[in-house]
């Protein structure tokens, strides 16, 4: 096993009138079937590769661009305010290696639909009724951070939501 080849995935816990999307995957998934999660996936290079880069040499926002392909894909929804709230690893029973980014997101439109051989099911729950749900081991405590985030979160903090951007400034544009 390549000691620094990690498959990438990100994750959102969206938010929407104090209840968080979890989502039912399906039953024929390799990893965790039937069991409730939230929406994400895998960094795919198309993500970024096919667009031109911010700088010289980089693509920015790769994993934000990326959370929002898989949310659209998966449930049909449009996101927004994405923030990181944890990291997860693993190597799982196949010995594949895996890096999860774990954000909270706000909902921002759509009508849910899920993808068929993603999730077979979807609920909006509070944190209460989470725990009624057969969650993937961790995301009920990634539920409870993200309403401890919500809670400590002033609404004029989440509505300046700061993102990389070119500013027109540094090395290569003096």
């Amino acid at each position: 096993m390549d000691q620094y080849l990690h498959e990438v995935a990100i994750t959102a816990i969206i938010y929407h009138r104090n209840k968080y999307l979890i989502i039912q995957r399906s039953k024929n998934k390799k990893r965790f079937p039937s069991m409730w999660t939230v929406p994400g996936g895998k960094l795919e290079i198309s993500d970024y590769a096919s667009l031109p880069k911010d700088t010289k040499d980089y693509w920015y926002n790769v994993l934000e661009k990326t959370l929002a392909r898989e949310v659209r894909e998966e449930v049909g929804l449009e996101i927004s305010h994405v923030e990181y709230l944890t990291s997860l690893a693993t190597v799982h029973s196949d010995g594949a290696p895996s890096l999860v980014i774990s954000c909270l997101a706000k909902f921002k439109s759509g009508k849910i639909k899920l993808q068929k051989e993603e999730a077979d099911s979807f609920v909006w729950v509070s944190l209460k009724e989470a725990k009624k749900y057969d969650l993937i081991d961790g995301i009920y405590d990634e539920l409870v951070m993200a309403e401890r985030k919500l809670n400590s979160l002033s609404a004029s903090r989440r509505s300046k939501k700061v993102i990389w951007k070119k500013s027109g400034r540094g090395r290569g544009n003096e």
